[in-house]
């Protein structure tokens, strides 16, 4: 809005009211008296550039944007620390129980033991928030002293940890509530709800899906997968539990029955040719191929809530390979056997499965 306001110009407008019979040149006193009360005036025209930007949701960032969206009831999802599942076992295989509270460690990150489950099945919670403790699987070593402790295993993922929400996401949530006026249980309303819960990345809602007064609602997790039983499971209690079904004691209204449903994923094998540059083999470039397609699969999920359905593409997948330094073309590109696009059911999710490269 103010680009115009240069140091030069605005020493120009400055100069321009000083009579023509005083010396204005370069280094003449009148010049270095205005000159660094015009660069004063520039950096205050460009603060107030960047102070104009940070008013309006759309070019907001940050802090800015956090609250411009909370004036209308829309927060940033915060940071959330993964919950994980853990099996533990004494030397002869069998469980054993372990106290609450007690620390276990894996590739440099630590969880605590939050819940009991069953007989040597607990709930473990990352002490790191974000996406790190969503990563391992596998052995797990206590920090402190467990009786009868021989093997402890991190297991499935009960809710993703994951980051904070970016000021893209939280600036299309603001736009989608400030447009569709979530009320009352409407479709808005269901989106709005769940999609703020922490570990959900994505909603679905169909209303009347089987029958009046019945509400279908399918979500993807905040990695972009299908969500856990676990997550499932939480959800529906919050919305609707199972036991009390239409009655209005979660958050949907009264006489909506509620079905919870996840993200069914689809695993999709590639098969591909590639013609390569001289000196170059396909050992060289076969982890970044697989990044490259992981990547475009992850940007078909993340789309996913606001697709009818997913199409994956050959001629995108066959794109974005051609775009790898040493790959000169690429033929022969089949997906699950077939050398044809895939278009998946409405709620359905792209998986990468085995990758075939040729050369």
């Amino acid at each position: 809005m103010y680009e115009a306001q240069t140091f030069k110009s605005i020493l120009e407008r400055m100069l321009d009211r000083v009579p023509d019979n005083i010396d204005k040149r370069e280094s003449s006193i009148i010049y270095d008296a205005l000159a660094p009360a015009a660069v004063e005036l520039a950096n205050l025209y460009h603060e107030l550039d960047v102070n104009y930007q940070l008013f309006f949701a759309d070019t907001a960032t940050g802090e800015y944007l956090t609250r411009r969206a909370a004036e209308h009831g829309v927060t940033r999802k915060p940071a959330t620390a993964a919950v994980r599942l853990a099996k533990f076992l004494d030397e002869q295989g069998a469980l054993v129980e372990v106290s609450v509270g007690s620390r276990l460690a894996a590739e440099g990150n630590a969880y605590r033991v939050t819940n009991r489950l069953a007989l040597g099945q607990y709930e473990l919670t990352s002490e790191t928030t974000g996406v790190l403790g969503n990563q391992y699987f596998g052995a797990i070593l206590p920090l402190d002293y467990i009786p009868s402790l021989a093997t402890a295993e991190l297991l499935d993922v009960i809710a993703p940890g994951q980051e904070e929400e970016s000021d893209g996401a939280l600036r299309a949530r603001f736009m989608q509530a400030i447009n569709e006026q979530p009320f009352g249980g409407n479709v808005a309303d269901y989106r709005a709800k769940i999609g703020s819960f922490p570990g959900v990345g994505g909603v679905k809602v169909y209303p009347v899906w089987n029958g009046g007064g019945t509400v279908k609602v399918t979500i993807i997790d905040s990695n972009f997968d299908a969500p856990s039983s676990f997550l499932l499971q939480s959800v529906q209690e919050t919305i609707d539990p199972p036991d009390t079904s239409g009655q209005g004691l979660g958050l949907a209204p009264i006489g909506h029955q509620v079905t919870v449903a996840g993200a069914q994923p689809v695993v999709i094998d590639i098969e591909t040719t590639l013609t390569l540059q001289e000196g170059i083999t396909l050992s060289q470039i076969e982890q970044e191929v697989q990044a490259i397609i992981a990547a475009y699969f992850l940007l078909l999920r993340e789309a996913w809530a606001a697709e009818s359905g997913i199409v994956v593409r050959v001629s995108q997948l066959e794109s974005r390979i051609l775009g790898i330094s040493g790959v000169s073309d690429i033929t022969s590109t089949f997906l699950n056997g077939e050398s044809a696009n895939i278009e998946l059911q409405t709620d359905e999710i792209p998986i990468v499965g085995e990758v075939v490269l040729r050369g």
